[in-house]
């Protein structure tokens, strides 16, 4: 009896074992426990991963006009900024020419006894070469030697000089250096350009903040979105300006500001 107790005990447990085996590899798992009528549970292990914080997109605002014309005029705000943008264009052209460019000497303003006077408006500016503009001032002769003076206080670096009514420049080689060193100037003139942006956003704000005694918190909150809106826009502009005119000084390609 003891031996068919044995033959028994060694049959259920290999049936018990060839059971288990064949839960596991069907059902992949970390633990199996075997419970007494030889049926198997598995425990299948679940990992929880933390929900990954979506990035936050700024939609864009109605800016076309004031969400309360009493408080701000939108248009105001655009023309202020526009004006800070033109003035940067009008730098751009003044004080950043490649010099073998035409017209590069058209900002050049003369001092003359009947005031301020544009260069091209007294004389006619001829590029002779990517070396050398000649002036001739037939047309106003008395302003000969202001004219020369004017060309020489420019900034451009140019040595001017006349032989009666026949002004003669010369245009030294353009070195790389001298680009760089342009390109420099054209972002910190940009630079200088979004900070007057922000004076006027700042002061735009201030008054906005001015009207918070009587009018509802959504309103203003919807204004000064929409003043940062314009804001970031001309900034972009901004921007674009420089890009072009970086790629115009140093070479890469003839951009118009």
């Amino acid at each position: 009896m003891s031996s068919l107790r044995v033959l028994r005990h060694l049959y259920i447990s290999s049936r018990v074992i060839q059971q288990a085996r064949h839960i596991t590899e069907t059902k992949p798992c970390r633990n199996t426990y075997l419970l007494n009528n030889c049926t198997a549970m598995t425990v299948m292990p679940v990992r929880c991963y933390a929900k990954k914080k979506g990035k936050k997109h700024n939609s864009k605002i109605d800016v076309s006009r004031s969400a309360d014309d009493d408080i701000l005029d939108l248009n105001d705000v655009k023309a202020k900024m526009q004006a800070v943008l033109d003035h940067l264009k009008d730098e751009y052209v003044k004080q950043l020419t490649v010099r073998t460019t035409p017209g590069a000497l058209d900002h050049i303003v003369v001092s003359t006894n009947d005031g301020k006077i544009p260069l091209n408006q007294l004389g006619q500016i001829t590029m002779k070469s990517s070396q050398k503009f000649t002036i001739n001032m037939i047309s106003s002769p008395q302003e000969v030697n202001a004219a020369v003076k004017a060309i020489q206080n420019s900034g451009m670096n140019l040595n001017p000089s006349s032989d009666g009514t026949i002004i003669t420049v010369p245009v030294p080689k353009v070195t790389k250096e001298h680009r760089e060193s342009l390109a420099k100037n054209a972002k910190g003139l940009c630079d200088k350009t979004k900070v007057n942006l922000r004076n006027v956003r700042s002061k735009v704000m201030n008054d906005i903040k001015k009207h918070k005694d009587h009018s509802s918190k959504d309103t203003l909150r919807l204004l000064e979105k929409q003043v940062q809106q314009i804001t970031d826009e001309f900034n972009e502009h901004a921007e674009h300006l420089l890009t072009s005119k970086t790629k115009e000084l140093l070479g890469d390609r003839k951009s118009v500001v």
